[in-house]
């Protein structure tokens, strides 16, 4: 179909308020080059997908207030392009983050940005690359007693799962031995850098 004949069907379709065929026919007729327009940017199928499905979000809103001044391909590209930057702006921001949440995200950035200046020195970076390397057992272990200064039941606790049958004192002293290698294991290895 010709671009202007397809314009003149959404139109018509927006006209007569009836934005879910509108958004039908644009996306039939504009969906493909969108998708593949985000895939060439984002580099991404999977991440491509979810950004096109926001942008059809934002094309099926924002369809009731469009008011014409261009054909509606030129502002779906113009919402497209707006998404895709979000989307690589946070991908750029939060790249060694696996968290999900929004929201989660914002408070990281916050508070990195906020970084008291001597916890970003040399013996911190070091001591920060020696904990990299520790199994993720092992890091919490550390973050917990020395981090957080929780009690050893605590740590027992969280370790140990939820709702398992444990006893907490056992737990809790097989852990503190644990410790005192790490400590001694991150102690040897600290020397030798």
């Amino acid at each position: 179909m010709i671009a202007v004949e397809v314009e003149a069907r959404i139109r018509a379709c927006c006209d007569a308020a009836r934005w879910d065929d509108a958004i039908k026919l644009a996306l039939e007729a504009y969906g493909p080059e969108l998708l593949s327009y985000l895939v060439a940017l984002v580099r991404s199928v999977g991440d491509a997908d979810d950004v096109f499905g926001a942008v059809c979000e934002d094309l099926w809103r924002a369809l009731p207030t469009f008011r014409w001044d261009s054909s509606l391909r030129t502002f779906a590209y113009t919402v497209a392009r707006h998404r895709c930057l979000k989307h690589l702006a946070r991908a750029r921001r939060v790249s060694h983050v696996s968290l999900s949440s929004p929201s989660a995200l914002i408070v990281v950035a916050e508070l990195r940005s906020r970084t008291a200046t001597y916890l970003r020195t040399e013996t911190k970076d070091r001591i920060a690359q020696l904990r990299a390397q520790l199994e993720p057992e092992d890091q919490t272990l550390l973050i917990l007693r020395v981090n957080r200064q929780l009690a050893w039941r605590d740590i027992a606790r969280i370790m140990s799962g939820e709702g398992a049958a444990i006893d907490l004192d056992r737990r809790a002293a097989g852990l503190r031995k644990r410790f005192e290698r790490l400590k001694s294991d991150l102690r040897a290895k600290a020397c030798m850098t």
